[in-house]
């Protein structure tokens, strides 16, 4: 059975966001809980990782598969999510269907902006790769 993804990307908007390029915004209010996004990825192994790394997508790549060695490119909005030690969303991948979720976890406001943590679990307070330079 082929996977469906599905966005509900009317109450999402991509707007400036402040010391940050682009963030993805609310356009509506948005009650934790909701599922906001299920994005596909495009997958790269090992050795493409490699090479995307000396690139500017090596900022929108996410870590993928159990062993962390591939990589990921989020479509949707998935790369425009910013970073926030304390984050509104979630996300969640299923290696399986090849896909990300964002799930809203705390109420969000008109105009506020979504924010997921890069960290793996159990090291949200580390600091991310981008705030070490």
């Amino acid at each position: 059975m082929p996977y469906i993804y599905s966005m509900i990307l009317p109450i999402l908007t991509i707007a400036p966001s402040q010391n940050r390029g682009r963030g993805v915004f609310a356009t509506e209010l948005i009650k934790a809980g909701t599922l906001i996004e299920i994005a596909p990825v495009i997958v790269v192994d090992k050795v493409q990782r490699k090479k995307l790394e000396e690139t500017l997508l090596y900022d929108y790549i996410f870590e993928w598969g159990e062993d962390h060695q591939n990589a990921a490119i989020g479509l949707g909005y998935v790369s425009i999510y910013n970073h926030g030690i304390m984050p509104n969303c979630r996300y969640d991948m299923d290696y399986d269907a090849e896909t990300i979720s964002i799930t809203t976890i705390k109420d969000i406001a008109i105009g506020e902006e979504l924010f997921i943590n890069y960290n793996e679990e159990g090291a949200e307070e580390k600091p991310v790769w981008f705030e070490l330079h």
